[in-house]
């Protein structure tokens, strides 16, 4: 996972066209032409030996000649020049290339052009090998080939050749189609719609979707992100980047390619990651009025206003249909809105009448701030003499104060862009009808559900094997020691049943009517590795009972959430298919040599059976897409006369973790935060709890108070950098804890940690006055260092002699 000088690509201080021209048609000039209306604050150089000057601007022969080192710059030429170019940009110091050009031609039709087209395709691959060779020295980040390019419109900066002016905005686009991309900026130009970040991913031979939503998680300026892929290039990466995003931000994806045999699992992916999958690019074009204007609703209902009764009977059935529901409101919100609006229907939809005027709008928005439970507010209006849409619109951002849980408006296509216009500037999303409206909302919800998924952890290999697990291991080895490549009959009940899995020998019999039989599969997935496939017919043969992928690791919380979207979920036995599905994640975690397996759960009221269990064998497959919680580096131990447990955080342990910041003196939190820190919110917490074990540990030292509760005492954190060259620690303790050693309990751990990955160098910081760290770094074996600010203190440590390789992503 890295992020590395994507903060430059977004915000660069300088910018050099390499191939700018005056050519009409040619890229050349359409990314100068573009680069220069952006009204971007910094340097923008031309270059190419062609020109003396470009629109009054003076060109430079080659990348030689700049002035200083471009901190971006775009390549309008031909693949040929590309490693060259990029060598000698890498050289200079520029950190970031964006390849708009094409390695190839690839229009060429019949059997002779057929061979050219492939042998320039070839060449294609080997320009883009080279490039990527000359950038990795130099760590320069290379988005493309073939890209459109990469905006940041809120400072002006066009790194591409879209085809229109972009506005700022609060949605970030992320995309591998340069035709949709162009599509979608004209479409939100047309409404006044805007973005903050705008990418066109072209071939994603360095930068792909993956790097771009690690850095839009944490992107301030990026309330909400829409993602259009096709695929999906490193599973891992992408899974561990996208589920990042989504814990602290709305990311919705359109995946092209529904005949896609494996377009399931592609759901199965996004659903897991917490993405919001949606089905058209009518759905992803709403999202940029809803999210990129409006702030993301705080409710899981809402209440409509309007005047009109035909009207309200639309959005009802708008809202029926995306499957959200109006709230029930409370007595005292009737009797508060009946009181304040005599003349109207105070109920949900809530009926002004109509004769209703502007002024009532807002009144019912008053009236209703009270009572948070009647949820996000609607207001739904055809334009009528007494409330016209302008005036209505005047009242909206006028009272807009009042509507806690969030304001929407649907003026049925009857506002004009000035008007529209100063509802967006309030934060106010405006939709053309209420069924756009409610799908929107709708996919609201579904983010703020998925979120649920996020908090799920499940166990990874224990420390100590468990003696059943010990066994099925050991048959497993011996199996593939003599040679033998699958496992069925009573060799794979065995291994079965050493995870509990029932298993019922001899030929599945004929199925009873009260039998649901799942065809179960484990894949080796060519992107996502192991996942499982289940499928179950309904009646008459029809495939609708069951048809879905699952990514472990899987719990039974995971497990209910695939069983529940099966129209027969309610005749199946929960309790026990969810443990089955658990134990047969636990049994593909677990034993690593198992490739794929096929067998048949046999499903009824109050059982669930394995019949005719066959498990493929093999020394290597691909590594999960999700990392699964490492239980291996649990350790319990009597410590200065407590027992405490040192192990790897959890979701679960966001309460406990507030308790522990809050249990620090304000001075203590200064020192480990480098500023003045009161509290942290849930998404802080979340950020903080949730991680990724794939690309960073944090270990906490846990014991049980008075009340049995686990409290945590300390932590110790470690983010290696992409390459694994570096990992960054930090470690604090409980202000009531200091000074027992218990830093110093966890920072040898997680160096251990550090040097048992393969990490070359372990460093960190403290400031100048924080003593007592600087004490424990040193007596840890750490050398002490400068930094750029002299009130800092650095540290660093040799962990192994030699650079490791990069973690695979795949």
């Amino acid at each position: 996972m890295t992020v590395r000088n994507l903060d430059i690509l977004f915000a660069p201080k300088s910018i050099a066209i390499v191939g700018a021209s005056s050519r009409a048609g040619s890229i050349g000039a359409m990314v100068w032409t573009r680069a220069l209306c952006g009204e971007f604050s910094g340097p923008i150089w031309p270059v190419n030996p062609k020109y003396q000057s470009l629109g009054g601007e003076s060109v430079f022969a080659d990348v030689d000649a700049l002035p200083e080192a471009p901190q971006v710059a775009v390549l309008c030429t031909a693949a040929h020049t590309w490693p060259g170019l990029v060598e000698r940009l890498g050289q200079r110091g520029t950190k970031a290339v964006v390849i708009v050009g094409e390695a190839a031609q690839r229009s060429a039709s019949g059997p002779a052009a057929q061979q050219k087209t492939q042998t320039s395709h070839t060449n294609a691959d080997e320009w883009t090998l080279r490039t990527l060779a000359a950038a990795r020295p130099h760590l320069v980040r290379i988005v493309g080939p073939a890209s459109l390019g990469v905006v940041t419109p809120s400072i002006g900066a066009f790194l591409g050749a879209p085809a229109c002016s972009v506005k700022s905005g609060g949605v970030a686009w992320v995309s591998g189609s340069n035709a949709l991309t162009n599509g979608v900026l004209g479409w939100a130009r047309a409404r006044g719609l805007g973005f903050s970040r705008i990418v066109a991913l072209g071939d994603e031979a360095d930068v792909d979707s993956g790097d771009i939503l690690d850095f839009l998680a944490s992107d301030p300026s990026t309330r909400a992100i829409l993602l259009a892929v096709e695929t999906v290039r490193a599973a891992r990466k992408f899974m561990s980047a996208a589920r990042a995003a989504a814990r602290n931000k709305p990311v919705l994806v359109l995946r092209t390619g529904r005949d896609d045999p494996f377009d399931r699992l592609y759901g199965a992916a996004f659903r897991r990651a917490g993405l919001v999958r949606v089905d058209s690019l009518d759905d992803l074009l709403d999202e940029i009025e809803t999210l990129g204007i409006g702030r993301v609703a705080a409710s899981d209902v809402a209440t409509v206003i309007t005047s009109d009764r035909g009207v309200a009977a639309l959005a009802q059935d708008a809202f029926a249909s995306a499957g959200d529901e109006l709230a029930p409101w409370p007595a005292a919100a009737r009797d508060a809105v009946a009181a304040a609006l005599p003349r109207a229907h105070a109920g949900n939809p809530l009926l002004l009448g109509d004769d209703a005027t502007a002024a009532d709008f807002g009144t019912a928005l008053e009236a209703l701030a009270s009572y948070r439970e009647t949820g996000t507010v609607f207001v739904v209006h055809a334009p009528t003499h007494s409330a016209p849409v302008a005036e209505v619109a005047r009242t909206l951002i006028a009272e807009r104060r009042h509507a806690y849980r969030g304001l929407l408006a649907c003026f049925f296509g009857c506002v004009d862009s000035a008007t529209r216009d100063e509802l967006h500037a309030n934060g106010i999303p405006v939709h053309t009808t209420p069924h756009r409206l409610a799908r929107g909302f709708a996919r609201l919800v579904d983010f703020r559900q998925g979120r649920e998924l996020l908090m799920q952890t499940p166990d990874g290999l224990p420390a100590e094997l468990p003696e059943d697990i010990d066994a099925a291991h050991g048959e497993i080895r011996i199996a593939l020691d003599n040679g033998i490549g699958e496992l069925n009959g009573e060799r794979a009940v065995r291994v079965l049943s050493r995870f509990g899995i029932a298993v019922k020998p001899g030929p599945t019999d004929a199925p009873t009517s009260d039998a649901v039989e799942i065809q179960t599969r484990l894949l080796n997935h060519r992107v996502f590795g192991p996942v499982f496939e289940f499928r179950a017919e309904g009646a008459l043969g029809l495939a609708d009972a069951l048809h879905e992928f699952a990514l472990p690791p899987l719990n039974p919380i995971l497990a209910r959430d695939l069983v529940m979207r099966s129209p027969r979920s309610r005749e199946l036995p929960a309790e026990m298919l969810l443990n089955t599905l658990t134990a047969l994640s636990q049994l593909v975690c677990y034993i690593e040599e198992i490739v794929a397996l096929r067998l048949v759960l046999r499903v009824t009221r109050d059982s669930v059976a394995v019949h005719e269990p066959q498990l493929t064998l093999g020394a290597h497959r691909k590594p999960l897409a999700i990392v699964p919680y490492p239980r291996c580096l649990e350790e319990t131990l009597d410590w200065r006369g407590m027992r405490v447990t040192v192990r790897p955080i959890r979701p679960e342990d966001e309460d406990a973790h507030a308790h522990f910041v809050a249990a620090n003196t304000a001075e203590d939190l200064r020192l480990r935060f480098f500023g003045a820190v009161r509290s942290f919110d849930h998404s802080q917490l979340a950020r903080m709890t949730q991680i990724d074990y794939d690309r960073e540990m944090a270990l906490i030292v846990t014991r049980a108070n008075g009340e049995g509760v686990d409290e945590t005492l300390g932590v110790a954190r470690a983010i290696a950098d992409p390459d694994n060259e570096t990992a960054e620690f930090a470690v604090a303790a409980r202000s009531d804890m200091k000074g027992k050693g218990l830093g110093s309990l966890l920072l040898s751990r997680i160096i251990e940690y550090a040097r048992k990955r393969g990490t070359r160098w372990i460093v960190g910081e403290a400031l100048r006055e924080n003593s007592g760290m600087i004490a424990l770094a040193r007596n840890s074996g750490f050398e002490l260092t400068k930094t750029e600010d002299p009130g800092v203190v650095g540290f660093r440590m040799r962990l192994c002699d030699a650079p490791s390789q990069p973690r695979a992503t795949s």
